[in-house]
This record gives C-alpha cells, structure tokens and sequence, in this order.
C-alpha cells in the first residue's frame, strides 16, 4: 500500500492535492484501477508498512533525515529564484494556498497515517456495499498500527496459510510494488502462480516547476516568463502533458523458467533440486545489496555483480557438497567457499571498474568536443530566427513583411560590427574580450569535476586506504576487521531467515555503514548465526523518535518534540542539524552513504520513560499495536457467521471455518471499532456521503500460530500444479541481436547449410539444352540399374516381382543413390510416351490405388516447378476435385 500512498500524495509528474481530503480520493481512485486490472475473486489483502525492525529503521532514518535536508535547500533555493525574478520585473502566478505536505508523515504513529486507516474502513465498507466485483471477496486490512512491513506481513500470511491442512496449493497471488525485494519474496514462496503487477517506469516524465508550475524547466532555471494561452480560450490549461501511468505484469512463473535454465548443472555429486538452487540464487542477490546491508564493494549490480556470482556459485558448488541455504538458514561453511572465490578476483574488478569510468568520460569529453564543434558559427536573428515546426504562428513569433528589406538590413548590420581576427577571445555576451585573453574558468572547461576518492580501490594497498578512511582503524587490526565480518554474517542469516521464516529478532542491526571485503571471509564457519528469542518491537511514537529528523518533530507530542531540539536533551546527539554524505565512489548525493549516529535503543527508551505521562488518551491509542480487521459483505457464506458472534458477545478467539471462507484459517476476536450490519459508516472525508444502508461486516482477525521455532519449508506444496512453459528456444540466444530463432542442424551449429537461391536456378534453367539431350547437365534418361533404392519398395497386391530389375547392376555401381533430379528425364504430353520406369511399371495396375502421374519425376532443375497438364491444371489436382479414393486407416500399405 506505500507504493500506493506516496504517488498518490506527492505526485511527480502532476501538481499535488490541495489537501489531505483530496489525497484520500486519489488512494481510493488508484486501488479501483488496480482492483479492475486484477480482478481478484477471493482475497484482497491491503497491507501498509507498520513499525518495522530494527535492522529496517536504519534506512528509514536515513532516507527521512535526506528528505528533510533536501526539502528545507528547495525551499531556500525556491525564495532565492523567487526573489530574483520578482526584481528584474518577472512574472510569477500567485502562490496557492494549500497545506504543507510533509512526506515523512506517512511513518506508523501520525496523525495522518491514523486517518489513513479510518478512510480506509469507509472504503472497503462502501466497496463491499455498491460494487459488484466486490461481492463475495473477503478483504484484509493490515494498517500501520500492526507491526511489520507490508510486504513481508503478505509473505507472514501466505506462509501460514500454506501450512494449513485446507490451503489450495494453486492459489494464484498477485502482489502489487515497484520495490525489487518483491521478485525475492515471490520466488521465496515456492508457489508456483505467482505475479507482481508494477506501474511501469518512464523516465524523464516532466515536472512542473515550483514557481511558475510551467513544465519544461526546473526552479533554478525558471525566467517568470507568462504562460502561453493553451487553447483558443486558453481552455486547456489545466491539462497535463503525461498520460496516465501504464501497469505491467511480472509472471514469476516466467522467470522460475530462466533461472531453472541458467542454474541446471550436469554432474553434481549430490541430486540438483530447482527449488534449492533459486534459494541459493535469492541468498546470492543479498551481497549486491538490500535495505538492511550495504553492499560488498567489488560487486555492484550495474557491472553484472549477479551474473558473476551465478558463474562462481556453478564453478564451486561441485566442491561444496551441497546447496547454500535449505529453508532461509544458511550453511556458513559452504557460503565461505563462494566469498573467497569473490575475493580472488577484487583486485581485477576494481581495476577493470577504473579503466571503464575512465573510458567513459573520455567518450564523454570527446562527445562534448563534437557537438561544441558541429555547432553553427552564425545563427540569424530576429524575424530570420529558426522556429520549430508549428510554432510559427505562434503569439510570439515575427512575420518578415518584406523579408529582401530585412535580409539587407541584416547583412548591413554584420558589415558595420567591427571584425576581430579569428584566433580572438569572447566575453559572455559575445564582444572581443581584452587583449591577452583571459584564463579560462572551471566551468567552461570540458572536464566536470570529480569528486575526490582518496581510497583508490585501483591502486595496491586499497584494503589498508579502505579501512582507515571509512571505519577509521587500521587495516591491520584484525580484532576489527573480524567484528565487521561477524557482523555483516549474521545480517545475511537474518535477512534470510527474514524472508523464508519471518522477523528472526526485532532487536538486530548492521552497526556499520559499510561492508567488508570479500576478501575478508575467512573463517565464518564456525561464526554463531543465533538471534535473540522472544524480542517485541517498538511502539510507533517510539519508532518517530527513531527515525524522524527535528524538523518533522510537530508530528510528535510537544514534550517528546522537545527532546529533539533541547540543547540539553539527553539524546540530543541522535538529531543533527546537519550531517556528512560520502559518495562513496558515486557521483551524486542520493547515491551515497549518509553518516547518521546510530539510534542506542537503551538511551532512547531511557529518556522516553520521563515524557511518557505527558500523552493524552488519543496519542496513547495511536502508540499501542494493532492487527488486522477482515470484511465481507452481505452475500459472503461468512457474513452470517460473524453476525452470531457480534449478536452472542463472546470474547475469547474463534477459529475461522475454512469451509466457508475459501480454506482462510486463523481466529476471530471482536472488534470494538466494528463496522455492522444496519448501522451508518460515517464518512472521514467531507465531499463524499455517509453509508446510511450499510450490510457489510467487519471483525479482528489473526494468522495461525506456530512455536517460535517452527520452520516453514520452502518447497513446492504436494498437488501443485506448474504452469506451462511459455519460453521457446529462441529465448535462451543471448547472441541473436534480433535475428529470428532457427533450429540448431547437426552437430556443428556454425555450419551453414548449402542451398541455391532462385537466381542460381534460373541460370540452370538457361544453362540446360532442353531437346538434344547434349551438354553436361544431359536429360537422357538414366539407366534403370541406378535406381537400386528400389529394391526395398513393397510390393503392391497381385504384382508380380520385376525379373531384370538388377540385370545391368555393376558390382562398383551397388553403393550407387539415385541420380540428381535434373538429371532426370522430362517428357512432355504430344512429344512421345513415357518410358515405364520401375516405380511406373510397378504402379500401372487395374487396382492402384494413386494414378502415375502423381509419382511422375519433375522436369524442372532440382525439381521445384510441378508439370501443369494440356489444360492447364496442375498435374494430379483436378480442378473438379480429387476423385481417387482415400488410404484406409488398416495397414500402411494396404491400398486396395
């Protein structure tokens, strides 16, 4: 649902909602567009991100602290612009009054993500009530006041529900996210329909600008230039330049297919399993990085980092005796085996990644060089300026009334500027430039500036540069660098177990914010991979001082808001104002590694405790966790039910009857918020009306539970049924630059058929005498002895056996075939009989079945062109139709 969330409130490409009422329609308009695409016929499941781990929080806190950095330099830019314009006379629209949209509120435990929740209800109830396609779904809400990411409480219930006795093992799933961890997750199921729907990526989609909300120019490009009318009555204008966004869908039945290809191995010493060797591809994907570690230095994704270790893992899996993971939990001794075979080839990555940046940007340069050269010296003004095509009759073009009285005065113009030699120098606005010149800037020069990487990965001694400059020790403290790869271990076996099992420990975070060589992993064999058992997570408000910067602190309570600000807060340290970003090698800022201090949870919790009697009942409510409510309409087998249990009040949890909710299990408690049958649903949002015949019904719902040390298999269910292969051969040539797929013929694939084309058989044609029977390519009839192949023709019934068929037959002639067609003989109708060849004496019987002619040899060269008859038909076809009977089915040979 984020992915929902986010576009529908801060759009990029269109002008965002007035208000928070506004951005409520937009989330309930973009779910009916997906729910028509998709179409689901039991289960909706609409998860929104909650508190999520502690591993998690991390990222979030960083991308939260970028957005406010970022926002407050826009708005500082925005007013500079603003004011510039204003002076030199500008024109600017008036500024619109519409809240201020923080995008950090949409976090568990604001106000807004609450609201949220409540128009949700409304939604699903109003859904559930005029909208048949909603009629018998069972729908699932999971807000932000239940703990967990989205996607990965999804996963939590699909895996649950596989383990149950009643589960079908064909269900299909559709997840909706543009997040690349969902091809991970949906792989992790083991299911085997399984499709991801995303909204397609187009990049460079234009923006408005933020002062003139004019499209094609930024803020700090903006003019105050006045909008052009659009339209004859500028009816237009408020229409967008974009089309609405397309959706894909992305059949991982599909690419099971490809990686099913790409990992078979021949020759294991233990039985290849698919299902294994996608985990272990999944496990693999982890190391070029994830929202909870960084990625190893020598492998980057752009520079086929996968691919590499596709061809590693293939390479040394015969060695390691055995698959890497088996049901997300890692076998550490074998993953060392692939590490080290990483680190063996750092140096050549680096070195490699070092001379491809520098090749291109001197493609770069020399590019810059050209187009500066292929620009035209002159370019005419005025009434002669070039104009896009249709925009001559634009308002503000000129019309040249008398163009020979304008090109003359032109032509003056440049007679009269004084001339200057060529090797000259230029100011800015295009006068001679003193005498000697004038040193050229850094900005007009061709090269861009690099920002400066005192690592040098390139360059011998990078592992001692590496660990100095980004973890400030020396490399040769082996204590250290062992910690670091302790820890950057146990994030992969948590990540894992993360994705295969569910949250192995909410407590657990990578302290660092860089990884360890490859290199570096040695001896993690006996590295213990255990976590913490029985740990909660945090509440949402406590998650808001986690990762929230001080400038979105108004969405806290004032004495908790205090703490990030006070100069004397015990946990002061944990909000700079401003904060460091390493590229890291990158080469822009949202590319780099933003040095944050680490949140210790002891100290916050610490200095939470005294600010906790300050909330009012209504920021109480908002920090406890929730669960999930499930919904059904009147003509749902369940609404019935639930009815009975709201009417009986009991409350201790009922299990749910699968029979009636399409084998769904778990348990039901009574919900105090409920939405009941015969009672109005207010509408949280005032342009749209209340639900005054409302029939659905709403209750609290929970997933099966399992010990704490259950495991999940990761397997494909019993009765499961794969889809049908939709690849062909030609889906597997990486090399076909778009050539169409043929079949491989014989043995050596590079060996290119002999053939004539047509020209060569018309040169034949002229080549061949057509009536002496003289020349190389003779028409005479070839002797009977070379049609030896015959001898093995059956016999047809009441055929007597041909007594000289073998008389002329020469003892060095029997490995003799057949001649050439076009050394065959023609004959044409009127020229002469035929001559009965052996397969014509053979066929001429009273009981034949197929007529001679059709077994007539052709005349043409190679045999190609069918002999039409006197009048005209082809020969054996009819024009009235065939009248030879039809071969009965008993027998091949039996004609008669």
């Amino acid at each position: 649902m984020n992915g929902i969330i986010h576009p529908c409130t801060h759009p990029e490409d269109k002008p965002a909602p007035k208000n928070e009422d506004e951005m409520m329609v937009a989330i309930f308009e973009y779910i009916d567009r997906l729910f028509n695409i998709v179409r689901p016929r039991r289960l909706l499941y609409m998860a929104i991100d909650g508190v999520a781990p502690r591993a998690k929080m991390n990222q979030q806190r960083s991308r939260r602290f970028r957005a406010s950095k970022e926002g407050m330099e826009a708005a500082v830019e925005k007013q500079r612009v603003k004011e510039e314009i204003l002076a030199k006379g500008g024109f600017l629209p008036p500024e619109e009054i519409k809240e201020r949209f923080d995008s950090n509120c949409i976090t568990p435990g604001t106000e807004f993500m609450d609201n949220l929740a409540k128009c949700l209800r409304y939604y699903i109830a109003d859904r559930l009530n005029n909208d048949p396609g909603w009629k018998n779904l069972t729908v699932i809400l999971s807000d932000a006041s239940a703990p967990g990411e989205g996607e990965h409480k999804i996963m939590d219930y699909i895996r649950r529900q596989r383990a149950q006795p009643n589960h079908d093992p064909n269900t299909h799933h559709c997840l909706c996210g543009a997040d690349a961890d969902l091809i991970m997750l949906g792989l992790a199921t083991h299911e085997p329909n399984f499709t991801i729907i995303r909204e397609e990526f187009k990049p460079n989609k234009p923006k408005p600008c933020g002062l003139c909300n004019q499209f094609g120019h930024e803020v700090k490009d903006c003019e105050g230039l006045p909008r052009e009318k659009k339209g004859k009555h500028d009816e237009l204008a408020d229409s967008l330049p974009c089309a609405e966004g397309e959706f894909i869908f992305l059949r991982l039945s599909v690419l099971r297919e490809y990686l099913e290809r790409e990992l078979t191995m021949a020759s294991l010493p233990f039985t290849f399993d698919v299902e294994r060797s996608i985990d272990d591809w999944v496990f693999m994907c982890f190391f070029v990085g994830n929202d909870f570690l960084p990625h190893l230095p020598s492998l980057e994704i752009r520079e086929g980092a996968i691919d590499r270790l596709v061809n590693i893992y293939k390479n040394v899996v015969h060695k390691t005796g055995g698959y890497l993971t088996e049901s997300g939990y890692v076998n550490l001794q074998r993953v060392q085996m692939i590490m080290l075979a990483v680190g063996e080839v750092e140096d050549s990555i680096f070195k490699k990644r070092k001379d491809d940046e520098d090749s291109f940007r001197r493609r770069q340069k020399e590019k810059r060089k050209r187009m500066k050269r292929d620009q035209p010296s002159f370019s005419p003004g005025g009434i002669l300026t070039p104009h896009a095509l249709g925009s001559r009759n634009s308002p503000g073009s000129q019309v040249a009334h008398n163009p020979r009285q304008a090109a003359y005065e032109m032509r003056m113009q440049n007679n009269s500027s004084p001339s200057v030699s060529p090797n000259a120098s230029f100011t800015s606005d295009g006068s001679p430039s003193p005498r000697g010149g004038s040193k050229r800037k850094a900005e007009d020069s061709d090269s861009e500036p690099e920002p400066e990487d005192n690592v040098r990965l390139w360059e011998a001694g990078w592992k001692q540069r590496y660990y100095k400059n980004k973890f400030d020790v020396d490399a040769a403290d082996e204590k250290f660098r062992r910690k670091v790869v302790q820890s950057y271990v146990e994030g992969l076996c948590w990540v894992l177990r993360y994705y295969y099992q569910g949250c192995a420990s909410w407590k657990w975070y990578y302290p660092f914010h860089y990884a360890p060589f490859a290199s570096d992993f040695e001896g993690i064999a006996d590295m213990a991979s255990d976590f913490e058992k029985g740990t909660k997570p945090f509440k949402p408000l406590e998650q808001l001082m986690g990762v929230f910067p001080a400038a979105s602190g108004n969405f806290l309570p004032p004495s908790w808001r205090k703490l990030m600000s006070d100069p004397d807060s015990s946990i002061i340290d944990f909000y700079p104002e401003d904060f460091a970003v390493d590229l890291n090698g990158k080469k822009y800022a949202w590319q780099g590694v933003a040095l944050l201090p680490f949140v210790d949870e002891r100290r916050l919790r610490a200095a939470l405790e005294e600010v906790y009697p300050d909330l009012t009942p209504e920021e109480t409510r908002r920090n406890s966790l929730g669960g999930d409510v499930l919904f059904v309409g009147k003509h749902h087998p369940l609404h019935d039910f639930l009815l009975e249990l709201y009417k009986t009040g009991s409350t201790e949890s009922v299990d749910v009857p699968p029979e009636l909710c399409h084998g769904i299990q778990g348990k039901f408690s009574l919900d105090e918020e409920a939405i009941l049958p015969d009672q109005i649903v207010c509408s949280p949002v005032p342009m749209l009306r209340d639900l005054t015949q409302n029939a659905a019904i709403s209750i609290n719902f929970k997933d099966p539970q399992f010990a704490e040390d259950y495991i999940f298999k990761a397997i494909m269910l019993p009765g499961a049924r794969k889809p049908a292969p939709v690849l062909k051969p030609g889906d597997w040539e990486k090399s076909s630059n778009g050539r169409q797929w043929k079949p491989q013929l014989g043995f050596n694939r590079d060996r290119r058929p002999v053939h004539l084309d047509p020209a060569a058989f018309r040169a034949l044609g002229h080549v061949m005498p057509r009536g002496s029977g003289t020349g190389v390519y003779s028409n005479a009839a070839p002797p009977p002895a070379t049609y030896q192949g015959n001898l093995y023709r059956p016999l047809l019934r009441g055929q007597a056996q041909i007594p000289k068929l073998m008389s002329n037959m020469r003892p060095q002639d029997s490995w003799r075939g057949p001649p050439p067609l076009f050394q065959q003989q023609r004959f044409d109708r009127g020229v002469g009989a035929e001559p009965l060849l052996p397969w014509n004496r053979m066929l001429q019987t009273p009981n034949a079945a197929f007529q001679p002619n059709q077994y007539q040899m052709l005349a043409r060269p190679g045999g190609y062109a069918p002999r039409r008859d006197d009048r005209g038909g082809r020969q054996g076809y009819p024009r009235e139709g065939r009248k030879y009977p039809l071969p009965p089915p008993s027998g091949r040979y039996s004609w008669n």
